[in-house]
């Protein structure tokens, strides 16, 4: 369809525009969250085992997964708060919020101060996994949206590497320490990226597509020449935000209306996504691995501190992968799409949760056996870094129209971070239930359901406009005729 040149100028320029190298750095500070979120949910795992409060079963369980409660409450909550207050107020209070969490999990000194600061760091976690996201997918370019959008879980597996890198140098270099100063300067150090955050994100444009939606016209010009897409006039703006909201079918006298029957089935289909891409196991090894891994590779008479630096040292090869096969998933998944990469994702995870079993359970002790367990759980950590960690996020920031972007994803953030909790909260329990690689044989049954779930209801998005995807699940419902082009 013929496109008006006013709002080729905006909404187009925007799809269409190749990402500048401020469009890299923006991404970067809007995925610092991503960063904060990795090391806060992770550097429990190191220090679990010199925090001197004696919790067991559920309360230990609280312990590594509270933060994820947290982040249910604070998606929740952040989501309405962005698409009322814009994207880049909420990114700035976050920041504050993770920095305040993490010196109260330093200078803790009860068992409940210590929840409570895991609780609240959680918060922080969820907004900015509800925001970061729908922030980027609303001024990426449609082409790379799902590369940008991805940064996300890089940045994630970033920070999960980096707590275990600082846990292994503090406990290696200051084995006295550990459990008095140590454990608690693992959990502190997340106050200082936080902080520089804090500084910097004050310096972010606003989203144009949140300020197009709610009639700040001069303020989009201002982001617009931020972004480097050059100098648009008023009348432009105006185009831009019409059409906007003739697509979304979103204006303020009907609010109401923006949540369609395909707005509702894209919230369902990327809520369950987020769910199979919890309970499948992940953040298992990830949280629970120098817990869990120290007793196997450190021998029988290690003590304390080499157990738990056997255990980090194990994990922080895992996350190692976890990083590098990120980035994998970020140069393929505009590639070859959400969707192929996804089955792909799981089918490995299939395979190497079931050779992690056998490992724990059919190899004999010694050598082989180490390989064996290391192999299964690093090439599936591999499988969900390339294909299901960052597609989940892709899709809860690309799926959803303006007007409700950020309520739809931070319900799905929340349906995530339930999910998570859920999962880790009962792990000591089911562990103890049924073995570990009783466990691991679950996870693959679970990616089964997954790769089904995917094949029947995921539709493709990539390289779609952000104001045509909702099409795609209006066209499943059979609410909307056929489009072939959208104008803009």
């Amino acid at each position: 369809m013929t496109q008006p040149a006013g709002t080729r100028s905006v909404l187009a320029t925007l799809d269409d525009r190749p990402p500048s190298a401020f469009y890299w750095q923006l991404t970067l500070l809007a995925t610092l969250g991503g960063f904060l979120f990795g090391y806060d949910t992770s550097n429990i795992g190191s220090a679990l085992n010199f925090v001197p409060y004696n919790l067991h079963g559920l309360a230990q369980g609280y312990l590594v997964s509270g933060a994820s409660l947290g982040a249910a409450a604070g998606a929740i909550l952040g989501g309405p708060a962005a698409d009322r207050f814009g994207r880049k107020t909420l990114l700035v209070i976050d920041a504050g919020i993770y920095a305040l969490g993490a010196i109260l999990s330093a200078v803790t000194v009860d068992a409940g101060m210590l929840l409570a600061a895991r609780t609240l760091i959680g918060l922080a976690i969820g907004a900015d996994s509800a925001i970061a996201t729908a922030y980027i997918a609303e001024y990426a370019p449609k082409d790379r949206r799902g590369s940008l959008t991805m940064l996300q879980q890089w940045m994630i597996t970033v920070g999960i590497l980096v707590a275990y890198l600082v846990a292994l140098i503090i406990f290696s270099a200051w084995p006295g320490s550990a459990a008095s100063s140590g454990w608690r300067l693992v959990l502190g150090l997340g106050a200082v990226p936080a902080l520089i955050g804090l500084a910097l994100r004050t310096q972010m444009p606003e989203s144009p597509r949140w300020l197009l939606r709610h009639g700040k016209y001069d303020q989009v010009r201002k982001a617009m020449a931020t972004l480097g897409a050059g100098d648009v006039s008023e009348d432009e703006v105006r185009q831009a935000a019409a059409t906007i909201e003739r697509v979304e079918r979103g204006d303020r006298a009907q609010r109401r209306r923006a949540w369609t029957p395909g707005v509702i089935r894209a919230l369902a289909v990327v809520s369950v996504f987020f769910i199979f891409q919890q309970i499948t196991g992940i953040n298992v090894p990830l949280y629970y691995g120098p817990h869990l891994l120290g007793p196997i590779f450190s021998g029988a008479h290690a003590t304390l501190v080499n157990t738990t630096v056997a255990g980090v040292e194990v994990t922080a090869i895992m996350t190692s992968v976890n990083v590098a096969s990120t980035y994998l998933g970020f140069r393929w998944i505009d590639k070859f799409g959400r969707r192929k990469l996804a089955i792909g994702g799981y089918t490995g995870m299939i395979v190497f949760a079931l050779v992690a079993a056998l490992g724990l359970v059919v190899v004999p002790a010694g050598n082989w056996r180490l390989a064996v367990i290391m192999i299964g759980l690093d090439f599936f950590i591999a499988s969900f870094a390339v294909g299901v960690g960052g597609t989940g996020w892709t899709l809860q920031g690309e799926v959803f129209p303006t007007a409700v972007r950020g309520q739809a994803a931070a319900f799905a953030a929340m349906i995530d971070w339930l999910a998570n909790f859920a999962l880790i909260e009962v792990f000591p329990v089911w562990q103890n239930a049924i073995s570990l690689a009783g466990v691991m044989v679950c996870f693959a049954g679970l990616c089964v359901a997954a790769i089904a779930f995917i094949y029947w209801f995921l539709p493709e998005t990539k390289g779609l406009p952000v104001e045509e995807i909702v099409r795609v699940f209006e066209r499943q419902r059979g609410t909307a005729a056929p489009v072939t082009a959208v104008q803009r």
